[in-house]
């Protein structure tokens, strides 16, 4: 292999490894068994000595979180000046002159210094104003890409920029509650992580670094050469922004590439840069006192078209504010077909004098993001609707953050019961596949449901599913297929999925078991009866009852029963050999599939599985008792038995 292969290798790895620590340790699952992973393991370990490269996401490296009390400036070594910009093809025809020029992504982040010494990262620096900036280093060792280690030992000065990508800053938000405090854009959102006092947040953030630019580096020769420079850095195993050699001639074709791509890549982008290749003539030429002579941007011109607006459709979220969204007459903007663009807020309404039937002029923010530039009737803002639109409730304007927003004042509104949506369709509950939170939340804001039953008649909706941003015909039939699939379940999924309080998955299959898996007598137990199961206390007893002294929730509980199947299960008639008895699972598994199926016979055994070990572990199944894992470990100090898959079977016996 040659070594931009293996330094991609070791990507791989890297990432392989994560996952599988990730879904062993946080999700008690397993992808591979442990033989491949310490293989696999090996195999980094082995290119990183070969390469002389560590990432800072391996495995191989423990990188501690700290906290700090304030971020340290520090004055840049050579000031970090802004570019000249133009929209205009032929201006970069003229910059390119007849010299070679390397082109890139100007990618939409924040700028970041690094220095290395002797091999390791030593500082980081944001650009800050240009002269002085913060010290990040400690934040900088959790980007997911940016290598703690290099093979090069002199002292090396790179510029590049800090991104995170749509689908994190996607995932990012949905997790924020409050409307008002999510971020506006990746670049906020990544200029918020990249700034953090504690780094454990910001690893979190998944935050790339991608290098744009070598400042310093002693004793290398470059060949007098921009892209030789950039193709150095990928082989001291940096992520580089993507770049290609053009010149006078090519240049119009290279941009027509680049935007080309814009639509399918996940990093926020705004525009290009060019610099010259030549190092010494670009260096020869100097700067102005704002820019310098050497670099140069070129901003996307942005494709405006003018349209009717047909309606402004308010959409519900679930921290009960309501977006306005204007929904036009479709146009082509960059490539695709455009109707509608989100507000915000009123205040953006009446800033834009917002009217139906107004003509507007809309464009694509970064090539990517419906927005209205201009309004240009302006007949002022009317019809802001007194109700809800999801449940009916009354409706409030407030002012937060120095704007004017719509809220729903109904604290029972479908648009605010998100997570107990998200609960009812998750994998312990009705599993269906296919319903994240955020597109449960655009099936609530659209009127698609307004109660758990509509989840298992989307396919009233199937043309406006299908027209849906990130939907499709095949995407639209996967889904009414996991829906369907979900119909057939288990008494304790849909005791669970109803997201009583207190009640988990377990404590359900307790109570179906305690009364013969009998359908009937589900909305009629009694706290006497609830507190004498084991494992079911006066707390959960009290949820359980109050939950089905409502007429609502009975009547909810006696509908969804006409939607689903469930097999008739018998209350285990021989004596339960583990009752009473407490286990954890640790290790891979070899008689069983996974973990999850040495569970689920240990509970149908009258036994329980806990993820951690306590006094009140009775055993540890661990296929190698002399691991050193913290699990075994504990298990020693307390004196609790290790026992061995083939024991475990033996005790079935």
């Amino acid at each position: 292999m040659s070594r931009e292969e293996k330094m991609k290798r070791m990507q791989e790895l890297t990432a392989l490894l994560n996952r599988a620590g990730k879904a062993y340790y946080q999700d008690s699952e397993e992808i591979m068994s442990n033989y491949e992973y310490d293989a696999l393991y090996d195999e980094l370990e082995q290119l990183e000595k070969e390469l002389g490269v560590t990432l800072a996401g391996s495995p191989t490296v423990n990188v501690g979180y700290e906290v700090l009390g304030e971020l340290p400036k520090e004055r840049h070594e050579s000031p970090m000046l802004s570019l000249d910009k133009t929209k205009d093809i032929e201006g970069l025809k003229e910059f390119a002159g007849n010299q070679k020029v390397v082109v890139s992504w100007k990618m939409d982040g924040l700028t970041i210094v690094l220095t290395y010494r002797d091999g390791e990262l030593v500082k980081a620096v944001t650009r800050g104003n240009g002269e002085v900036g913060e010290v990040i280093t400690n934040n900088a060792r959790v980007f997911q890409n940016i290598p703690l280690q290099i093979p090069y030992k002199g002292e090396l000065t790179i510029r590049g920029e800090a991104v995170i990508g749509y689908k994190d800053f996607e995932r990012i938000n949905a997790e924020i509650a409050e409307a008002e405090a999510k971020y506006k854009n990746p670049r906020n959102l990544c200029s918020g992580s990249v700034r953090q006092l504690n780094n454990e947040v910001t690893a979190k953030r998944r935050v790339r670094f991608y290098a744009f630019s070598l400042v310093k580096a002693e004793d290398v020769d470059f060949h007098n050469s921009r892209a030789y420079q950039l193709q150095w850095l990928k082989s001291q195993g940096f992520e580089v922004v993507e770049y290609h050699v053009a010149d006078r001639d090519t240049i119009e074709q290279e941009v027509i590439k680049f935007s080309e791509k814009i639509a399918a890549n996940d990093f926020p982008s705004d525009g290009l840069v060019l610099i010259y290749d030549d190092i010494k003539y670009g260096q020869s030429l100097g700067r102005t006192s704002k820019f310098p002579r050497d670099s140069f941007a070129f901003k996307w011109a942005d494709e405006t078209s003018k349209t009717v607006l047909r309606e402004i459709e308010w959409s519900p979220s679930r921290t009960g504010l309501i977006n306005p969204v204007a929904i036009f007459e479709p146009v082509e903007l960059e490539g695709t077909t455009v109707s509608r663009a989100s507000v915000h807020n009123i205040s953006i309404m009446e800033e834009l004098e917002l009217g139906v039937g107004d003509e507007i002029e809309v464009y694509k923010a970064n090539m990517i993001i419906p927005q209205i530039a201009r309004n240009l009737t302006r007949s002022g803002v009317r019809d802001i609707p007194q109700a809800c639109p999801v449940c009916g409730g009354v409706t409030e304007i407030r002012k937060v953050s120095n704007a004017r927003a719509l809220y729903c004042t109904n604290p029972y509104c479908q648009a605010k019961q998100l997570k107990a949506y998200a609960l009812f369709v998750s994998r312990d509950a009705l599993n269906i596949d296919g319903l994240s939170e955020a597109t449960l939340e655009k099936f609530i804001a659209r009127g698609f449901v307004h109660n758990y039953i509509d989840l298992f008649h989307l396919d009233r909706y199937q043309e406006e599913i299908q027209e849906m941003e990130g939907f499709g015909e095949k995407s639209y039939q996967n889904l009414i297929n996991s829906v369907e699939k979900a119909r057939e379940t288990t008494l304790p999924r849909v005791i669970y999925s109803l997201g009583i309080a207190n009640i988990g998955l377990a404590n359900a299959k307790l109570i179906c078991k305690q009364i013969g898996y009998d359908v009937e007598k589900v909305m009629d137990l009694t706290a006497e009866e609830l507190g004498a199961i084991d494992g079911v206390g006066d707390v959960i007893a009290k949820s359980y009852v109050d939950y089905f002294a409502d007429e609502t929730h009975r009547e909810l509980f006696e509908k969804l029963l006409q939607e689903v199947h469930i097999p008739k299960e018998e209350a285990d008639a021989e004596p339960q050999i583990f009752e009473g008895k407490n286990f954890v699972i640790t290790g891979s598994v070899a008689h069983f599939s996974n973990r999850n199926e040495v569970k689920a016979l240990i509970e149908s055994k009258g036994g329980r599985v806990t993820g951690s070990v306590t006094s009140k572990t009775d055993y540890l199944i661990n296929n190698n008792a002399e691991s050193s894992s913290s699990k075994n470990k504990k298990a020693k100090e307390l004196g609790i038995p290790i026992i061995s898959e083939e024991e475990f079977l033996q005790m079935l016996k």
